[in-house]
């Protein structure tokens, strides 16, 4: 699979990782503190180490995270670890985060979030935020042998790729499409982000072709709808309909819905494939994966306020 696990560089990490709970399905580090940035994020030495660890069960393994690092917690800990698994699991995006914790010398932040529902957002981008940052580089510290797991980011890679692919013209760069899919998860439109956001998305790209190639260089070379001259960093896709239809039937199912969503007139009520199908012939087909793209964002956006305000009135 394209994820590789951390070796000679990850010491720092795995001292990290030591002061935790051992109970971790997969655990990654992520951002500035990782991969250099160019702009404001540039100062890795100083910069806070962001952490993601996935585990099977969240209430065992926050009991006893509760007992080794109580101070980690904000107030929540004093309702327990049923409480903040609860919060974890159905507020937000399926992640708890305790953050400014200073551990072996460095500053970090580190979310939890189970096993279960990370394959769902891996499959199907159901939030597309821990599925979001896992199409851009990250450092794997440790991953267990849970086959549907790797098989899991394995595909969340693939749709990312394909999404890109559909929203890009028959010739591109390599760094067209790390962009491409470097904003994925930021609005789904990387040419209508301004300001911070577009800069940001650069700022990850460019220091980090070498990163992404090493990601996402043996799905180029696997996929038959793509032509991959990795020497010159360029590549040709199959923009047929019939290659466009196969790309869209294999994208994850919430952008597939936004998609139907989109084409779908009142009245028609017409089953997926179907409005893929029209969508494939459609000379727009990239833009409406855009604007499709686009609201699958918003849409979870928003349901995460939903979610957060809905739990602020229960506790007020």
């Amino acid at each position: 699979m394209a994820l590789q696990a951390l070796q000679s560089s990850g010491v720092t990490f795995r001292r990290i990782l030591s002061h935790f709970p051992e109970e971790l399905s997969l655990a990654f580090a992520y951002g500035s503190g990782v991969y250099r940035q160019a702009g404001p994020n540039s100062d890795q030495k100083n910069a806070m180490l962001d952490f993601v660890f996935t585990v099977d069960d969240p209430f065992a393994w926050h009991s006893k995270n509760l007992k080794k690092n109580w101070n980690h917690y904000s107030f929540l800990k004093v309702l327990g670890p049923k409480m903040i698994t609860s919060i974890q699991n159905n507020y937000g995006a399926g992640v708890y985060y305790n953050s400014l914790i200073t551990c072996d010398g460095r500053l970090i932040k580190y979310g939890v979030i189970s096993t279960s529902i990370l394959i769902e957002d891996l499959l199907n981008w159901n939030h597309l935020y821990v599925a979001g940052r896992l199409q851009k580089p990250v450092k794997i510290v440790t991953m267990n042998e849970d086959i549907t797991l790797r098989s899991a980011l394995d595909r969340n890679l693939k749709s990312a790729v394909t999404t890109a692919f559909l929203m890009l013209p028959e010739s591109f760069s390599e760094e067209d499409l790390f962009i491409e899919i470097a904003g994925l998860s930021y609005s789904g439109d990387f040419r209508m982000l301004v300001g911070e956001d577009k800069t940001k998305v650069l700022n990850i790209v460019k220091p980090n072709i070498a990163h992404f190639r090493e990601l996402y260089g043996s799905i180029l070379q696997e996929n038959p709808q793509v032509v991959y001259k990795s020497q010159q960093g360029r590549l040709e896709i199959d923009k047929s309909p019939e290659g466009q239809f196969t790309q869209l039937m294999t994208l994850p199912k919430s952008l597939q819905q936004q998609i139907n969503h989109i084409m779908d007139p009142p009245g028609k009520n017409r089953d997926v494939e179907e409005t893929l199908f029209q969508v494939a012939h459609d000379p727009d087909c990239g833009d409406v994966v855009r604007l499709g793209m686009k609201k699958s964002v918003i849409y979870s956006s928003l349901k995460l306020h939903k979610m957060w305000t809905g739990w602020l009135r229960k506790t007020s």
